[in-house]
This record gives structure tokens, C-alpha cells and sequence, in this order.
């Protein structure tokens, strides 16, 4: 449990670090974060000797770069709004975020939805209109923070690694791109690296460690806590980056966007009402008895 609210709480306090990284726009911190990433989980593939874990089929390795990029996406997208004051926005793409994974479930695995299910994303899809009206433009940052984490969850979910060899799978394949990019930025003479002082190098290269320390405390929990308390937890982080939002970043909120995010809570606990539900009613069925 302490490890499962570590990573959610790291995750919904990430709002606090980006900032401290000016001068560096939102590529060039991503393009560190990636690289400072596959470094530490470098160490920790040596420690624990998991590198073999990396000798698989070409078909994996097409899955990785697919999870690859959608991370790229999120990390970038995320780190670029709350660097131009759109926390809120990005607490908005974490609250969807669940409701997407329904749907996705839907699409590809051909789930049925129960009745709750399709109330709660009917409440989804209303918000996100209310809230799109309301402002006057789609809110394209929450859409493609939840639609690329909802199925970058979805890539990871048919990738046969474990944890830390899949995160550090992933590194290898943004590895060159992101080096790619720094070294023009550094040739060019727009990278912030070099001229911002030793604490602007260091803060840089924490970005990595902030990735991986909440990463490995998520796959800790996972294995120890059942899904319906990890269903729970994960709140705690668009919970974090909303209050971030409206109390540290001082971001406007309509009476229109208090409704929308209403709309969308009462979605999540609809949600999470009918799982508890579903997970109570199976723990309680009788075990068929085995046959000789």
C-alpha cells in the first residue's frame, strides 16, 4: 500500500518539478527524461541482471516501439501543458483516462459493457462536450493525454516483459531520437544544458530518476495489492494535479468546468461503485468442487 501511494502521489506532484527546469522547452526535457530514464533503469537491469530478459522475437520489439512512441506522446504532451499553465487540463486527461481503458476494452477485446459501465462513460463524453462548449475549443490536451496513456496501458498489457525490461525497452527505442535531438540542440546553440548553472544539469537529469523511482514502486504494489485497491489509488493522481492546478497554479475555473469535472467524478464513481460490486459478487461465489 505505501508503495502504490507513493507512485500515485509522485505522479500527481510531477507539476511541482516541471517548472523547475526553465529555460528548457518541453521537447528538450522529454528528450532528457528519456535518456536520463534508460540510464537509471540501466543500473537497475545490471543490478537485478535482467538483460536477458531483452532477447525477444522481432514482433516484441515492434510492440515496445508502439509503447514507445504512445509514452513519448504522453510525457511530451503533459510536460508541455503544465509548463503553459494547463494543469487543470491535464488533471482533466488523468480523470478520463479510465473511461477510455472501457471503451478500449470494448473495441479490441470485445467486452460487454454492464449497465453501470455505460452510464458511467455516457457521464464521460457529456463532461468532456460541457466542457469543450463552455471554453469554446475541443480540450485536445486531456483527449490525448487519456487516449495515449489508455492505449499505451493497452500496448503494455500484450507485451510478454516484465517491468523493468519493458520500461527499459522502451528507452533503447527513444534512445537515438531523443540523443538525436539534443546533440542539434546543442550544435545549434539552443540547448539550455550547458549555461544554466550545475543545478539546471542536475534538475534535468533528475527528470529520469522522477520517472523511474514511481514506475518500480507502481510494479511493487501491483503484484501485493489486488486490482480494486490499485482501481482506487489511481485517483489520488489527476486528485493531486487538479488541487495543483486551482490552489498552486491558480487556473481559472468556470462554473461550466466545475460542472464538466462533476460530471466526470460522478462518472468515476459509478465506475468504481460497479467494480467494487462485480469483485465483492465473484470473491463470494461458491468454488466449483473438483471432479475426480
Amino acid at each position: 500500500m505505501a508503495f502504490g501511494v507513493a507512485a500515485y502521489l509522485i505522479w500527481g506532484l510531477f507539476p511541482l518539478y516541471w517548472p523547475l527546469l526553465h529555460p528548457a522547452g518541453a521537447l528538450e526535457i522529454l528528450a532528457h527524461r528519456m535518456i536520463w530514464s534508460l540510464a537509471v533503469m540501466a543500473v537497475v537491469m545490471t543490478v537485478t541482471r535482467g538483460w536477458p530478459a531483452l532477447r525477444v522475437p522481432a514482433r516484441v520489439w515492434v510492440l515496445v516501439a508502439a509503447a514507445a512512441v504512445l509514452i513519448a506522446v504522453n510525457w511530451g504532451v503533459y510536460i508541455w501543458a503544465v509548463n503553459n499553465g494547463r494543469v487543470v487540463d491535464a488533471a482533466l486527461g488523468y480523470f478520463v483516462n479510465p473511461l477510455v481503458s472501457v471503451l478500449l476494452g470494448v473495441a479490441v477485446f470485445r467486452e460487454r459493457l454492464r449497465p453501470a459501465q455505460w452510464v458511467a462513460v455516457g457521464l464521460g463524453a457529456a463532461a468532456v462536450l460541457v466542457i469543450g462548449v463552455a471554453g469554446g475549443s475541443v480540450p485536445w490536451v486531456a483527449l490525448v493525454l487519456a487516449a495515449s496513456f489508455g492505449l499505451y496501458g493497452l500496448v503494455k498489457k500484450v507485451v510478454p516483459l516484465p517491468p523493468a525490461a519493458s520500461l527499459t525497452a522502451e528507452g533503447l527505442v527513444l534512445l537515438v531520437p531523443a540523443l538525436g535531438f539534443l546533440v542539434v540542440l546543442q550544435v545549434t546553440g539552443a540547448s539550455t544544458l550547458t549555461g544554466n548553472g550545475t543545478g539546471h544539469v542536475v534538475l534535468l537529469a533528475g527528470a529520469g530518476l522522477l520517472t523511474c523511482v514511481p514506475l518500480l514502486a507502481f510494479a511493487t504494489a501491483a503484484r501485493a495489492l489486488p486490482l480494486s485497491t490499485l482501481g482506487l489509488l489511481q485517483y489520488l493522481t489527476p486528485v493531486a494535479q487538479f488541487l495543483l492546478g486551482v490552489f498552486w497554479a491558480h487556473e481559472a475555473m468556470s462554473p461550466s468546468r466545475w460542472v464538466g469535472f462533476g460530471m466526470i467524478w460522478l462518472a468515476l464513481t459509478v465506475l468504481s461503485v460497479d467494480g467494487l460490486r462485480r469483485i465483492r459478487r465473484q470473491a463470494a461465489a461458491p468454488t466449483p468442487a473438483p471432479t475426480s
